[in-house]
């Protein structure tokens, strides 16, 4: 979870109000937080957060903003600088052009400028730790969001966002006072040792310049020496975001630039001209509100909180958390404030509202109904499956539930059976962000995303797991079935057809199952060299070896067998269910 240094003092100046250790300790509940460390003798205090789905709370301006809203001790966050879609705002002459290059690289920038008094030492350190936290806890560890913060009194528009060439282009990094080049600096600069990875695979890197050629930054890595070395005193700031997913990139923007419109900043948007389409157009203006409404029925709130609630007090009770709501005929409408976007279902809303309300609000009940655990049936024969497996030699992982479409379908699947593999995938209607935007389909992929980083590793490398997928199904009432399935992978020079089906065979037998292979064609796996596994003559799964396209589309450099069964499927059609 985010832990966040502060001074005590500016988040009470941010807050509006001062408040005492216990009480600090009690207001810091509606932001899911707690003290971590109390006041030192410099004012510092730590604070852990503990909602990874609000980062606007990571720094002293979003946590004092909160309190604030809450307790009405100041006045309502208002900021009349953002775009929408529909309606972008004048920025003059600060523009940003992309390079074409960059659409399969690095593809998405926002930025905006400000300007005001001198930057204070505090405020300073406050944004560099915002930064830090945004990129590497949200931004995961800076793969999606990079941060750039920049002296604009030494930058000539527009901004030039560009793919170079690693080897001959050069610049002085922040920190040194010799230039090195792109690729000298990935393997020289502590910063390039440790963030170079991200793009260390591309045939070009991004690019940050001005343009008169002036080097702002070579994302996600590390600022130029001149134009990126920021210093307590500067008035004006050039503020950008590099990364893979637009909408967390535009957010994380958003982020920064309502803090520092509450320290008092003038905040100046940015216009980025993509030669690409993206989800809002060639032509951005950020910072961009993009969220949606969100509507909860009244009785539906009611259901889930267990009180009566009133229409009017509802949108009272939304507002202290900084959602402008309304709120007709037993429907209350929520509009996220420019900060958030973490309303993905119209629960979210009632959470809100329960916060809103106040935790103490609610009486306790204790419990009404008694019941005794148990095993399920399914689950019995899923850790029969585990240990059976574990005692042939594999080895067990656990993923998530939630991936991307290049991890379930593009690195699966040709060009022309994409579409058709995608439609049958549940997908995620309002996602956070692109890496958890599909339910998976199939363990596989996920196994192959480990052996593709385990090279290091002995061979041969038996691997497996136990887990949920989820497919459509038009028959279901819900329009998709989530199963237990398997997924097990062999990576070895010598995986074969031949090794997994005698692998395939030996769980079967120790199951007391019998199976029939049957000839099959799948796109995934190379022809003549796969199978359908039937019981009773129906399909329950598949095993066979791997295309070699689908090995080199995840980076595997070796041979790999698999078996994927659908373990309820298995016990339905031998009569264990």
């Amino acid at each position: 979870m985010p832990k966040i240094e502060l001074q005590q003092d500016e988040l009470f100046k941010y807050s509006g109000r001062s408040f005492g250790a216990d009480e600090l300790e009690e207001a810091l509940t509606i932001a899911k937080a707690e003290i971590d460390d109390p006041v030192d003798e410099d004012g510092l205090i730590k604070i852990e957060l503990n909602d990874t789905n609000r980062p606007d709370l990571w720094s002293t301006a979003g946590l004092g903003r909160a309190l604030r809203l809450y307790h009405g001790t100041g006045g309502s966050a208002t900021y009349g600088f953002f775009s929408r879609p529909d309606s972008p705002v004048a920025v003059g002459d600060r523009r940003i052009v992309v390079d074409a290059e960059l659409a399969e690289r690095r593809p998405y920038i926002a930025a905006f400028a400000i300007s005001g008094p001198p930057i204070a030492e505090v405020l300073l350190d406050d944004l560099i730790q915002t930064q830090e936290k945004l990129c590497w806890n949200y931004g995961r560890k800076r793969k999606a969001i990079a941060m750039g913060v920049y002296r604009e009194d030494k930058i000539q528009y527009p901004v030039r966002y560009r793919a170079v060439d690693p080897d001959s282009t050069t610049f002085v990094p922040l920190g040194l006072d010799n230039e090195l080049s792109l690729r000298q600096i990935i393997e020289q600069h502590p910063k390039g040792r440790e963030f170079g990875g991200i793009v260390a695979a591309l045939d070009k890197f991004p690019f940050l310049s001005d343009d008169s050629g002036a080097v702002l930054s070579f994302p996600p890595v590390i600022n130029s020496a001149d134009v990126g070395a920021v210093q307590a005193g500067d008035t004006r700031l050039f503020i950008e975001m590099t990364g893979t997913d637009l909408k967390p990139l535009l957010l994380a923007c958003s982020i920064v630039a309502c803090d520092l419109a509450d320290a008092g900043y003038t905040i100046h948007p940015v216009q980025v001209e993509y030669p690409y389409d993206t989800p809002f157009g060639r032509t951005i203006v950020s910072p961009l509100y993009f969220q949606k409404p969100v509507g909860v029925e009244l009785a539906y709130a009611e259901r889930l909180l267990g009180v009566a609630l009133n229409e009017d007090e509802a949108v009272q009770r939304l507002g202290k958390m900084g959602v402008r709501a309304e709120a007709a005929s037993g429907l209350i409408t929520a509009y996220p404030p420019e900060y958030r976007n973490d309303f993905l279902h119209p629960v979210d809303v009632v959470e809100d509202l329960m916060i809103g309300y106040g935790m103490n609000s609610f009486p306790s009940e204790p419990p009404r109904d008694f019941t005794v655990g148990r095993l399920t049936e399914a689950e019995i024969f899923s850790r029969e499956v585990k240990t059976l497996l574990v005692g042939m030699g594999y080895q067990e992982m656990i993923f998530n539930y939630l991936g991307s479409r290049r991890d379930f379908i593009d690195n699966m699947y040709p060009q022309e059976q994409r579409t058709a593999a995608a439609a049958a995938c549940v997908r995620i209607a309002n996602p956070m962000s692109e890496n958890f935007e599909f339910v998976r389909p199939s363990i596989i992929p996920q196994l192959l995303g480990a052996e593709s980083v385990s090279a290091h590793a002995v061979y041969p490398h038996y691997i497996f797991e136990v887990g949920k997928v989820a497919l459509r199904d038009a028959d279901d009432n819900y329009g998709s079935r989530t199963v237990t399935a398997l997924g097990a992978v062999v990576a070895d020079a010598e995986a074969g057809f031949n090794l997994v089906s005698s692998q395939a065979a030996a769980l079967f037998f120790y199951l007391g199952l019998e199976y029939d292979p049957s000839v099959v064609e799948d796109p995934r796996f190379m022809a003549g060299r796969v199978a359908a596994l039937l019981v009773k003559g129906e399909r329950v799964g598949i095993l066979g070896e791997l295309h070699p396209q689908v090995l080199e589309n995840w980076g595997v450099t070796v041979p790999c067998a698999v078996i994927e069964l659908d373990l309820d499927h298995v016990r339905r059609v031998n009569g264990s269910d």
